[in-house]
């Protein structure tokens, strides 16, 4: 039960860093497992009610930042001619709708309201939002393919064992939406990171392909040939 968890250790405690950090992803399940492990992680969950730093809206902050310079780093490859993944071409196309999710995420999470939902009392996600934890374990396990059929049964099946607050039932469709924009940004990352490298790639590729047609022309390396003075010992290049 806490493999998923266990895999987000320290990553939501730090502000920077993020270069490691993986997509949300875990086993898929069937909607009858999701069922039981919605029960099981209400089972685990320990909560409080307490004020606190409002962790979660810091991290959407930074996670729209990242996205943003992701999506001119693809927008300015594409300028330049430069060959884009199809992934890619979706983030740029797709950027609009990703900016109005961030503004109405802003404007539907005071910080005065954040604050009233019971948060986690210990584990990886400890002092966030425990409505944000179901979300999380949600998308990790459907692969981000939400239905609202999906959704009710999930949400429904953990409240057999912890029901949710009035306020955190209202949250779910907010923390979705935190959740998803947390996995966004990390296929973001992973989306520009590997733009790099294949272009990185492709220059040592124009640099080893350079350094070869050097060597050919060359009239030393491409005319001659070295020879051993059987007498001294010492070499010399004879023509061929």
């Amino acid at each position: 039960m806490n493999e998923f968890f266990g895999s987000l250790s320290g990553t939501f405690g730090r502000a920077t860093g993020y270069a490691d950090e993986q997509p949300v992803r875990a086993e898929i399940y069937s909607v009858e497992r999701l069922e039981q492990y919605a029960q099981g992680l209400a089972a685990e969950h320990k909560t409080v009610t307490r004020k606190g730093r409002a962790q979660l809206l810091p991290r959407l902050e930074d996670n729209g930042r990242k996205l943003v310079a992701a999506y001119h780093t693809l927008v300015e490859a594409i300028r330049n001619g430069r060959p884009i993944s199809p992934a890619a071409e979706w983030l740029v196309d797709n950027f609009h709708i990703v900016e109005e999710q961030l503004r109405e995420i802003r404007e539907d999470l005071p910080k005065s309201y954040y604050h009233e939902l019971p948060k986690l009392a210990e584990g990886e996600l400890k002092d966030y939002p425990r409505i944000y934890a179901v979300a999380l374990a949600l998308i990790a396990h459907t692969d981000c393919r939400l239905d609202t059929t999906t959704l009710r049964r999930f949400i429904a099946a953990y409240q057999t064992i912890a029901p949710l607050s009035i306020g955190e039932l209202w949250a779910v469709a907010i923390t979705l939406r935190l959740a998803l924009v947390e996995n966004l940004r990390r296929l973001a990352v992973l989306i520009v990171r590997a733009r790099e490298e294949r272009e990185q790639a492709d220059k040592l590729a124009d640099r080893l392909l350079e350094l070869a047609k050097t060597r050919e022309d060359s009239p030393i390396l491409r005319g001659s040939t070295y020879s051993t003075s059987p007498r001294t010992g010492s070499g010399s290049y004879a023509g061929n």
